[in-house]
């Protein structure tokens, strides 16, 4: 298995950024697909983005555009680039390796934007 430690959220004005990363335990060469997911208040967890090992990206309709998922496996840490915020993109964001054999998931990093 692999421990996730997700960071980098904050409080953000609209229309801000934030880079969120996800550091894992030990390599994550070998784990083809990492995603990031969010979950507001009173929602379930929503998928955001997702990244394989090739490099080749998928991402939810409502953050198309806006948000940028990476990779670095050298430093075993997944990223998602937020840009151009919304109000109703604040959420406890999530990181997730899901595998045939078991799934991991980081504590979450909460992201808050307002004025």
């Amino acid at each position: 298995q692999v421990q996730l430690v997700e960071s980098g959220g904050g409080l953000v004005q609209p229309g801000g950024s934030l880079r969120l990363s996800c550091a894992a335990s030990r390599s994550i060469a070998s784990i083809n697909i990492m995603r990031w997911y969010r979950q507001a208040p009173g929602k379930q967890r929503d998928f955001v983005a997702g990244i394989n090992s090739a490099g080749f990206t998928h991402y939810a309709d409502a953050v198309k555009g806006r948000f940028t998922i990476s990779r670095d496996n050298a430093k075993n840490t997944v990223y998602l680039q937020l840009n151009s915020l919304k109000p109703e993109d604040a959420a406890v964001y999530y990181c997730n390796a899901p595998t045939p054999q078991w799934e991991a998931w980081g504590q979450g990093t909460q992201v808050t934007v307002s004025s």
